[in-house]
């Protein structure tokens, strides 16, 4: 566990000084992809169980076998309960990504779920994250210092809130989601149009004025749309996903079949 810890530290870290780190994004609840984005030189990964079916128990797995590549974990819960949080968090995950953060109040509330007393409201209970009870109180004295949160900026009207948003100092990043974004700016879809740009920018700027790091996903990275990303000031970016390499793999399979035929 000492390993996994230093490794949570040290994300911690470089997301507090804002370095540029890539994440690695599984949809899938099979290990074996995990153990293979470990080796993909990643800095953390990220499980979405908002748009999969993946379960609590894989989730567990997931987080386990990340954590054995030296890769922090970063679940992304379906909701903001604790229905999902006590669970994800007591399997071990260094910390959350939450989707559709609105306002300062929901932050708060995520705090409050996320943190032990007295900075929030967790609850104290043992499983894998606290090594099942053997030396738990190391985890509960550190954790509060030690998670991460990653809030998600996802429509026109959180972009509204954020400087309130962000007043909250116990957000370790913010990531935009210009595909809801967009559809709360009645342009689904257009992520390049002009009004998702702006709106990203504006949450952009609000993070570099509070030191906080930032970042998105790119479906189909190369060295042309990562440059774009961090030119425009983002320094945290998610490169493709399980799903969407699959997805690529599949559509040229599918026309060299259909040359061939």
């Amino acid at each position: 566990m000492q390993n996994v810890i230093k490794n949570r530290i040290d994300l911690k870290k470089k997301f507090l000084n804002r370095d540029n780190l890539f994440g690695g994004w599984v949809s899938f609840g099979h290990p074996s992809i995990t153990e293979i984005f470990t080796n993909a030189n990643f800095d953390f990964l990220a499980i979405d169980m908002e748009h999969s079916t993946i379960s609590l128990n894989e989730a567990q797995r997931i987080i386990s076998s990340s954590q054995a590549g030296n890769l922090p974990c970063l679940p992304r819960p379906v909701s903001h309960s604790n229905d999902w949080f006590k669970p994800i968090l007591d399997s071990g995950a260094d910390g959350l990504i939450l989707p559709t953060v609105e306002n300062e109040k929901e932050v708060q509330n995520i705090i409050d779920l996320i943190k032990y007393p007295p900075l929030g409201k967790r609850s104290y209970g043992l499983n894998r994250a606290q090594n099942y009870g053997f030396n738990s109180m190391d985890y509960f004295s550190n954790w509060n210092d030690q998670s991460i949160i990653i809030i998600q900026i996802e429509s026109i009207n959180a972009v509204n809130n954020i400087d309130k948003i962000l007043n909250n100092e116990n957000i370790d990043g913010v990531m935009i989601g210009p595909y809801d974004l967009s559809g709360s700016l009645k342009i689904p879809g257009q992520t390049s149009h002009k009004l998702v740009i702006d709106a990203s920018k504006r949450v952009i700027d609000a993070c570099q004025n509070k030191g906080i790091s930032c970042g998105t996903q790119i479906a189909n990275p190369d060295s042309e749309n990562l440059e774009k990303n961090f030119n425009m000031g983002y320094n945290f970016c998610f490169l493709g996903s399980d799903l969407f390499s699959l997805w690529n793999w599949s559509e040229k399979m599918s026309k060299l079949i259909k040359n061939i035929k």
